[in-house]
């Protein structure tokens, strides 16, 4: 019951929200009793239980909930984000019904697909937390008539993929007798077609090359909330897919196209972070860091393909090269959210993210600068915080079985390149902050008020968490063994 309370009480709140219940205030108490609740099932899987209702017999497709070390770190991943992104951005006046309705819809589907364990409703949840997202990014994102054009290009981009991603699971699911992912198991037939159909799906959904250049668009254009909702923590669904679908159904096809991934994943580092680089405004830097970033989480999963393509150990836990995906993919996504939450304050004390027309902002606002410097070591990847500790797995992983008496394979090959990503992205974060942050107080700059109380909360709650996993990692891989 724990569990579907977890998918009632999003989708309840914002059925209130557009009957007239208060936007703001019941949106706050749906995600903190959610962020509650949540920590609770993780914490302690067996009270949440399990949820099975049959919905169709031939295939066996089921509405069944479940929770298992990597579900529940994607769910602990989810609320957190979701009371985050609820208490950040400026609703505009008169649009509370769709903005706080949007936040509840896009959590509701994100939770859903995470604790979902039929392939089915996985699929369908995700399908369902796109709609609100699309919507926002038309009707209420930055750019004037321009967002109109973004969320045309990301519906269309995202459509695609979920398109090829269907076809994928067709494919494979007539060759299992039920969709229900502890019954999912290497096919026989059509594996290489397969794997491929899946890697393009999921891949298009999280922006890996050449699938990519929706994403920073949309983050650039979204709300606040949304850009948060969806690159912290919607799309992790691609990757958290293939880890539990691909690598079951199509290890063999996955094997088989395994350097066709290891160029595209190093195309997301190495080619998007020269554009990262490039960037002059903040949004559209943080959203080609976060198309950059995915390449690493890319990369462990490339490490679980070549050693064999399962995911668990012998004793029910996660390999390495899977701990380190899921351990990242947490990181990133409680990183790019808090990323995300900080640059929508700048613009709305400073009406621009140009960074060419900002500096100086350390003087009138040194509380933000702190949170945004902070951030910015998150993502080069500082140790003491949770990025560091993903990224030195993904690496640990990469060499994982490797000695010094064998020659280097692919894998290490592209592991050894990777590492070249942690330098840009020092490079291209000391320079937003340079050019935000320090240097002479600009026009723009002169009458910044620091965050206030209320501002800097879903900052300190972002912060604490990378601060809190960082320091210690245990707190998530304990619940992966």
């Amino acid at each position: 019951m724990l569990l579907a309370l977890l998918l009632i009480i999003p989708l309840a709140a914002s059925i209130a929200i557009l009957a007239g219940a208060p936007a703001r205030l019941t949106t706050l108490g749906a995600a903190a009793l959610n962020l509650i609740l949540g920590l609770f099932a993780a914490c302690c899987p067996d009270c949440a239980g399990t949820i099975s209702w049959l919905v169709l017999e031939s295939p066996a497709i089921h509405f069944s909930l479940g929770l298992d070390g990597m579900s529940a770190v994607m769910l602990v991943l989810s609320v957190i984000v979701t009371l985050a992104a609820a208490l950040s951005g400026s609703c505009p006046e008169g649009r509370e019904k769709l903005w706080y309705s949007s936040i509840l819809l896009i959590a509701a589907g994100a939770i859903g697909a995470f604790i979902s364990t039929d392939l089915f409703f996985f699929y369908a949840f995700h399908e369902l937390a796109l709609i609100p997202t699309f919507l926002m990014i038309g009707i209420l994102g930055r750019g004037g008539n321009e967002r109109k054009a973004v969320a045309w290009k990301t519906t269309v981009y995202l459509a695609f993929g979920s398109i090829v991603l269907l076809a994928g699971i067709i494919l494979a699911g007539t060759q299992l007798e039920s969709f229900s992912f502890e019954h999912l198991a290497a096919v026989e037939n059509h594996q290489n077609a397969i794997a491929l159909l899946l890697i393009i799906g999921f891949g298009t959904l999280v922006s890996l090359f050449p699938f990519h250049s929706w994403a920073a668009p949309a983050y650039a254009s979204a709300p606040a909330p949304i850009a948060m909702l969806h690159a912290g923590v919607l799309k992790k669904f691609g990757l958290y897919g293939l880890l539990r679908v691909g690598l079951a159904v199509a290890p063999e096809g996955m094997q088989h196209w395994l350097n066709l991934l290891l160029v595209l994943l190093l195309c997301n580092i190495i080619w998007v972070g020269f554009v990262t680089i490039n960037q002059k405004n903040l949004a559209s830097m943080l959203g080609n860091s976060s198309v950059m970033h995915m390449g690493y989480i890319f990369l462990a999963i490339a490490a679980a393909i070549a050693s064999g393509g399962n995911i668990f150990t012998a004793d029910g836990g996660l390999t390495l090269a899977a701990s380190a995906a899921v351990l990242l993919m947490f990181a990133h996504g409680i990183s790019i959210a808090l990323s995300f939450s900080l640059a929508d304050r700048i613009e709305a004390k400073t009406g621009t993210l140009e960074m060419n027309k900002l500096g100086g902002l350390a003087k009138t606002a040194p509380k933000l600068c702190f949170l945004f410097g902070l951030v910015a070591m998150a993502s080069i990847g500082l140790p003491g915080l949770a990025n560091f500790a993903g990224e030195i797995m993904v690496f640990l992983s990469g060499f994982e079985g490797w000695t010094s008496d064998q020659e280097l394979g692919p894998v290490q090959i592209a592991t050894i390149i990777a590492i070249w990503g942690v330098v840009m992205s020092a490079v291209y974060m000391l320079r937003a902050f340079r050019n935000t942050f320090q240097g002479p107080l600009e026009a723009k700059c002169e009458n910044v008020t620091d965050l206030s109380l209320l501002e800097k909360a879903p900052a300190i709650l972002l912060s604490l968490v990378l601060l809190a996993v960082g320091l210690y990692p245990n707190v998530l891989l304990n619940l992966l063994k």
